[in-house]
């Protein structure tokens, strides 16, 4: 029985690149006074390159554009505490999250996310996608001091929603950090799939949207129960 069902937050709910591009176009427009002899789009395009989807700090990021682009009004710094604490105004949800979300509850199935990266940013975005409500237990990966795939922020995850990992689904598009661990942490896996990443062969399942999970989740259902009678011992 599929008691619960854990996320992952970027690339599987957050709808990370356009939600970048928006924010940054926005950022632009919103500091225009200072970035005026900047071309639009080679601020927007050299961020988005720096940015390696998410995978460079983004001090790091703005130290570079400062340098490169010779801001002279516009620390690093400002830049930096203008997109912790505006991005949160521009997350894009995938097609059908609250619809899934909803229906997940529901049926009953407890909620969790778990996600690599700074505790305020993401929770942040949580908050900007709205659905913070939706989730019984929330982890990331700064607070936790533990990152994906390590097995102990699932294991943390699946005691804080007071169930078991094989009777828990994990979802989310990071072959590695999201499949390899949660299959690690004896969780059924579903990829989200990514065209960053070429195939996520531990998967149980690989969607496209988000709308086909509670399909998915019938048939992890179905196959226990055929399961259960096969192993049924004789009387």
């Amino acid at each position: 029985m599929i008691q619960a069902v854990l996320f992952d937050l970027d690339g599987t709910l957050l709808d990370r690149d356009i939600s970048i591009k928006q924010f940054v176009a926005a950022q632009y427009d919103r500091l225009i006074t200072h970035l005026s002899y900047i071309p639009k789009a080679a601020y927007t395009s050299r961020f988005i390159e720096l940015d390696c989807r998410g995978h460079v700090w983004k001090d790091k990021v703005y130290q570079e554009l400062v340098a490169e682009f010779e801001i002279k009004e516009l620390s690093w710094q400002t830049l930096l505490q203008d997109y912790e604490t505006q991005f949160q105004g521009h997350c894009v949800p995938f097609p059908f999250l609250v619809e899934v979300l909803s229906g997940l509850k529901q049926q009953g199935h407890l909620l969790g996310i778990v996600s690599n990266g700074l505790g305020t940013f993401q929770s942040r975005a949580i908050e900007g996608l709205g659905i913070q409500d939706y989730f019984e237990a929330i982890l990331i990966s700064e607070i936790e001091q533990v990152r994906k795939p390590q097995v102990e922020i699932f294991h943390r995850a699946v005691k804080r929603l007071g169930v078991t990992a094989k009777n828990t689904v994990f979802i989310g598009d990071h072959p590695e950090a999201d499949i390899t661990g949660a299959k690690n942490a004896e969780m059924k896996a579903i990829w989200k799939r990514s065209l960053y990443w070429q195939d996520a062969k531990e998967a149980d399942a690989i969607i496209d949207e988000l709308n086909e999970i509670p399909l998915i989740l019938r048939q992890f259902e179905s196959s226990c129960q055929t399961a259960s009678i096969v192993h049924e011992p004789d009387r």
